[in-house]
C-alpha cells in the first residue's frame, strides 16, 4: 500500500519538475538544498532565488521575438517591470541586468527610479511608464523626471491629470492614454475605475491633445483585471481596445505603441498548465490582422509583468512546532509564523501557492490543517479554495518537519508592511538573499534579519 508522502505526490502530480527535485528524500528548488538554508539560517525564513527573475523575463522576450517573426510583425517589443510588486532593490538590479524599462504606480516610485538612476542602473533612455491616479507629488515628481531628459510616458488616468502635467513642466513630452476597460460580468462593477471609458478616448484626444503642441499622444495602454487568459472576455477586451487604436492612429500619427500591460500568471500549483507561447503568438498575431485589415502599421508592445517577473523567485519555510488534535477529525498543525502576516494573500483573497514539505518525504503522511501564531481564527492555510485540509507527513515530535510555500515573491512583503508593525506583533521572519556566481554555484547572503521587539517598539512609540 502507497501510503508514503512520496507515494501521494508522486501519483498525484508529475513529480519532478523543472524547479524541484529529491535528494536523499529531501527538497530540491533549483538545486538549493533547502534543509541546509534551515540549518544555516533557521526558520521561519525568507527567501529570494535572483537568478529566476532574469529567466522569466528572458523567457518572456524569447516568446515575443518568435511570435515576432512568425508573424512578419514589423515592430518592437519592450518588456517593463511593474515595480509594485515588488520594490525591493535586489528586485530591481536583477530585473534591470536584462535590458528591460519600468512601470511604475505611485510618487515614490520615481525617488527610486532617481536612486536607479544615480547607479547608472537606469538611463535616460529607458522607458518610464507612470500609471495610477496622478495628484501633487505624482506629477511634481513625473515632471521633475520629464525635466531631467528621461524617456518618460505618463499614462492618462482621468481629463484632469494632462492640464496638471502641462502646467508642472515646460517640456514638450509623450504621454499615452488608459482605457477604462469593462470587468467581467461576474465581477462587481461594470468599467474599471482606472482610465477612460472607450467612447470618451477619441474626443479626448481631440480636445485635449491633438492642439497641444506640448504634448503628443504615443501610447494607448490596455489592461483588465483578470489578467491575459484564453478566454472569449479577454479576447473580446482586446479587440475593442484595437478598434479604438486604429480609430486614434487614422488621426494621431504619434501613436506607435500598444501598452497590454500585465497579468501573466505564475504557477500556484504543481499541476498548473499555462501555454505562454500560444496566448502571445495568438495576441501578436490578431494585433497584426486588425491592424493590415485597417491599412495601419503595427504598434510596438509593451507589456508590464510584474508578478510573472517576480513570483517564481519567492519562497518561505516554515517549522512545524506541534499538532493539535481538535476534535475526531481535525489536527491542526501550527506553525511557527503566522499566514496573516508573511503570505497575506492567502488571507485576503484566498490565493493559493506550491506547498511541500522540505523533509521526511519517505514517511507516511496524514490529513491536516496548517495554523498560524496569531490568535485569529482565519490565520490558517488550507490547500485549496473549497477544500479545507492538505497532506504532509505525519508528525513527531522528535523529529520535526519543515514545509515551503513556493512562488511568494509577488506582493506579499509590501502588503504585509515589511518591516512595520504585524498582527499579533508576530516578527517579520528572516530574509535571505541566493545568487550564482560566474562558475553556477550557489551564493547566500542575509537581506534582513528577523524583527526584533526593540524595532517593533520603537515603531509603536514606546
Amino acid at each position: 500500500m502507497n501510503t508514503k508522502y512520496i507515494d501521494l505526490i508522486d501519483q498525484t502530480y508529475y513529480f519532478p519538475t523543472e524547479e524541484f527535485e529529491l535528494q536523499d528524500g529531501q527538497l530540491q528548488f533549483h538545486g538549493i538544498d533547502l534543509m541546509a538554508l534551515v540549518e544555516q539560517y533557521g526558520s521561519p525564513l525568507k527567501f529570494t532565488y535572483l537568478p529566476k527573475i532574469s529567466d522569466n523575463i528572458n523567457r518572456a522576450k524569447g516568446w515575443f521575438n518568435s511570435a515576432f517573426a512568425k508573424a512578419d510583425y514589423q515592430a518592437k517589443y519592450h518588456y517593463c517591470y511593474c515595480t509594485k510588486s515588488s520594490h525591493f532593490k535586489h528586485v530591481l538590479d536583477e530585473a534591470l541586468s536584462n535590458d528591460i524599462h519600468i512601470e511604475t504606480s505611485s510618487a515614490f516610485d520615481i525617488n527610486i527610479v532617481n536612486k536607479l538612476r544615480e547607479e547608472g542602473k537606469i538611463h535616460k533612455n529607458t522607458f518610464v511608464i507612470c500609471n495610477g491616479f496622478k495628484r501633487d507629488q505624482y506629477i511634481e515628481n513625473i515632471a521633475n523626471l520629464i525635466d531631467s531628459g528621461q524617456n518618460c510616458i505618463p499614462i492618462i488616468d482621468n481629463y484632469e491629470e494632462l492640464t496638471l502635467l502641462t502646467d508642472a513642466t515646460k517640456k514638450k513630452f509623450h504621454c499615452g492614454i488608459r482605457i477604462a476597460s469593462e470587468e467581467e460580468p461576474k465581477f462587481e462593477f461594470y468599467t474599471s475605475r482606472l482610465g477612460i471609458g472607450y467612447k470618451n478616448i477619441l474626443s479626448f484626444y481631440k480636445t485635449q491633445i491633438e492642439s497641444n503642441d506640448q504634448v503628443r499622444l504615443k501610447m494607448l495602454h490596455f489592461f483588465i483585471n483578470t489578467g491575459i487568459r484564453d478566454n472569449a472576455y479577454y479576447w473580446n477586451e482586446l479587440h475593442k481596445c484595437l478598434k479604438v487604436y486604429i480609430s486614434l492612429k487614422k488621426i494621431c500619427p504619434s501613436l506607435d505603441s500598444l501598452n497590454i500591460g500585465g497579468g501573466f500568471p505564475i504557477k500556484n500549483s504543481l499541476v498548473f498548465d499555462f501555454d505562454y507561447e500560444y496566448i502571445i503568438d495568438e495576441i501578436v498575431g490578431q494585433i497584426k490582422q486588425v491592424c493590415d485589415e485597417a491599412g495601419v502599421n503595427v504598434p510596438h508592445i509593451f507589456t508590464e509583468f510584474g508578478s510573472f517577473t517576480v513570483g517564481e523567485s519567492g519562497g518561505a519555510i516554515y517549522k512545524v512546532l506541534y499538532q493539535k488534535q481538535q476534535n475526531d477529525r481535525e489536527k491542526w498543525n501550527m506553525i511557527n509564523s503566522s499566514f496573516i502576516t508573511t503570505l497575506p494573500d492567502s488571507w485576503a483573497i484566498n490565493k493559493r501557492f506550491i506547498m511541500l514539505a522540505l523533509n521526511r518525504w519517505n514517511e507516511e503522511y496524514e490529513r491536516v490543517l496548517l495554523g498560524g501564531l496569531t490568535c485569529d481564527s482565519d490565520d490558517y492555510y488550507n490547500s485549496e479554495q473549497n477544500v479545507n485540509a492538505i497532506y504532509l507527513p505525519k508528525y513527531h515530535k522528535e523529529n520535526p518537519l519543515y514545509i515551503g510555500f513556493f512562488n511568494t515573491g509577488a506582493y506579499q512583503e509590501s502588503i504585509g508592511g515589511f518591516g512595520g508593525i504585524q498582527h499579533c506583533l508576530i516578527p517579520a521572519p528572516k530574509h535571505i538573499l541566493i545568487q550564482r556566481d560566474t562558475d553556477g554555484e550557489i551564493q547566500t547572503r542575509v537581506f534582513k534579519e528577523q524583527q526584533t521587539s526593540e524595532q517593533m517598539l520603537g515603531i509603536l512609540g514606546y
